[in-house]
């Protein structure tokens, strides 16, 4: 069954921080990436390369939720969608905590993300209530 978008999506505010939330990682897993691309001396990866990659995951996989969670039929699909957007919230803070550990120059940037992931979380809230 195929639902078209919902013409108010985009003017929805979690809406467009996850836009802001997917962009910013992207750009911040770019800069990381290229530091700890190299192998170390002992000829392995860098650990802390597959977080890079998760918060992009991550964060892209938020947009669809909120896409699923606002065109379900049901009440309880529109929570399970919600759910998910709280889990991947959750991976994503934690995540971003795990690469402020790396060997890389971009993990500056990365306490930006944290501060959009914390007004998300609150839009999150919100946004619950109102499913």
């Amino acid at each position: 069954m195929l639902h078209t978008t919902p013409s108010h999506l985009p003017d929805l505010p979690i809406y467009n921080k996850a836009l802001e939330i997917f962009s910013l990682s992207r750009k911040i897993s770019n800069y990381i990436s290229f530091d700890l691309m190299p192998l170390q001396p002992d000829g392995s990866e860098d650990e802390h390369i597959y977080f890079s990659g998760d918060i992009v995951q991550q964060s892209e996989s938020l947009l669809p939720e909120i896409i699923k969670a606002e065109v379900a039929p049901f009440f309880e699909k529109k929570h399970r969608h919600a759910a998910t957007v709280s889990r991947l919230t959750n991976l994503l803070y934690k995540n971003c905590k795990r690469l402020e550990h790396c060997n890389s120059n971009g993990k500056d940037f990365l306490p930006i993300l944290r501060k959009e992931l914390k007004k998300f979380r609150q839009l999150q809230r919100y946004w619950m209530l109102t499913l």
